[in-house]
């Protein structure tokens, strides 16, 4: 007579359920963009409470703003050219180039995902800065006191250059944001020298371009995970890496012991920081993909095969 143990079968044992080919992958790319949309919305806040809403993060800047503005005109010429840029027109027409790009490349509905991520981090700078957050005087008097965190200048390059990356063909996403990231951070330090912005205005842009992306990259890629798996440590630097930049920014400024070295220093930690920055987001940003047709072409093949 045979005796049932725990592991003997029966009929009554239901078998093992199939591997699917398209069974659902690990979404382990979507944990590190929502690692990121947080960090970098994080250290939007933390930069927008050290510099703005505190006394020692006035005076570090307000002392930078006076000191640009006094600063003789031949100075600053190679920071000139941002003035000559009627930033409407520049911006309107990067709009038309990411459109026409998915247009070339026949793919509408990516064209769609860019333009959208390109325009809301641009509406929620002006919104911010308008309308919900104030800078009171609580520094040093002798600067203006109006809002201006976070700058539309800088915005509108971050985002005009991470909506090329997501419209252009993903092989060429992180070239793209390498060779343009100088090219935000000319703009940061332009706005710094010419007595536009303060620093925490121009870090900040970056970051809540970094944090719109990032997030609306999650959402993206929760609806086509990829199956990646990705390093621990690269969530961590997603989530800790932002905050670090601005810790690191505030550090170096606060220290400046004269009102040149703080110029300087502020000038220097805004193209450093938007190079940062740019470089954070591309990391989680490098193989997400958004365009939808991709995703049902590869779906498509895997059936087949």
């Amino acid at each position: 007579m045979a005796v049932l143990t725990p592991e003997t079968p029966t009929s009554e044992t239901p078998p093992p359920a199939p591997r699917h080919a398209l069974a659902p992958p690990r979404r382990s790319r979507t944990a590190v963009l929502v690692a990121a949309a947080i960090g970098f919305a994080g250290a939007f806040v933390v930069a927008y409470l050290l510099f703005v809403r505190t006394e020692a993060g006035q005076r570090a800047e307000d002392g930078v703003v006076r000191f640009a503005q006094n600063l003789p005109r031949s100075t600053v010429d190679w920071a000139r050219p941002l003035a000559g840029i009627d930033g409407v027109e520049v911006f309107g027409a990067a709009g038309i180039v990411i459109v026409a790009l998915a247009v070339l490349r026949k793919r509408f509905a990516l064209g769609v995902t860019a333009l959208v991520l390109y325009l809301l981090p641009l509406a929620a700078a002006q919104l911010l800065k308008i309308y919900l957050l104030d800078r009171p005087d609580v520094g040093s008097a002798g600067a203006p006191h109006h809002n201006s965190f976070p700058s539309g200048h800088v915005s509108a390059a971050t985002a005009v250059l991470l909506a090329l990356a997501v419209v252009l063909p993903a092989r060429f996403r992180t070239w793209v944001l390498a060779v343009g990231a100088p090219g935000v951070a000319w703009v940061a330090a332009a706005t710094v020298a010419l007595s536009w912005h303060r620093l925490s205005d121009t870090v900040g842009a970056c970051l809540l371009v970094a944090a719109v992306v990032s997030a609306g990259a999650a959402v993206v890629s929760a609806r086509r995970p990829d199956g990646s798996r990705i390093p621990p440590v690269l969530t961590a630097i997603a989530l800790l890496g932002p905050v670090a930049v601005v810790l690191g920014g505030y550090a170096v400024l606060a220290s400046a012991t004269s009102v040149p070295a703080r110029f300087v220093a502020a000038l220097v930690l805004a193209a450093l920081s938007a190079v940062a920055v740019v470089l954070l987001a591309a990391g989680p940003l490098r193989r997400v993909n958004f365009d939808p047709s991709g995703a049902r072409n590869r779906l498509s093949g895997a059936a087949g095969s």
